[in-house]
């Protein structure tokens, strides 16, 4: 297991280098860490039009800077990445429409898959 990958799977958030450095939760999945963004959900402006992006993972244990690498950035169609999506519901925290929460997200939301370059 790669020191992004663990980092990935033990800490629940991230920070991405955007208009500024901006704080979001994820998820990883089959070699890819995915993020929601729009419909109520985290603002990561920029995000969805960028080509790459510097990820930051921190410590689970200090909160310290894990590791940083650019990852190549796509809108994934979410009805293909079913699977990343639902993955990604689940480790939604405190959604307010749990039983709702995929078709919001398909309505309203991108989801964007992170890929470590």
């Amino acid at each position: 297991m790669s020191v992004i990958e663990e980092g990935a799977k033990k800490s629940g958030v991230l920070w991405l280098s955007l208009d500024r450095p901006r704080l979001a939760w994820h998820t990883w999945h089959d070699g890819a860490i995915y993020v929601v963004t729009g419909g109520g959900e985290q603002s990561l402006p920029g995000l969805t039009e960028a080509g790459r992006v510097q990820v930051t993972l921190r410590s689970k244990d200090n909160g310290a800077r894990l590791v940083s690498f650019d990852a190549s950035v796509e809108v994934v169609d979410q009805a293909e990445a079913a699977d990343a999506v639902a993955a990604l519901a689940k480790d939604r925290l405190n959604a307010a429409d749990g039983a709702g929460l995929t078709a919001r997200w398909a309505a309203e939301s991108q989801v964007v898959r992170l890929t470590p370059r």
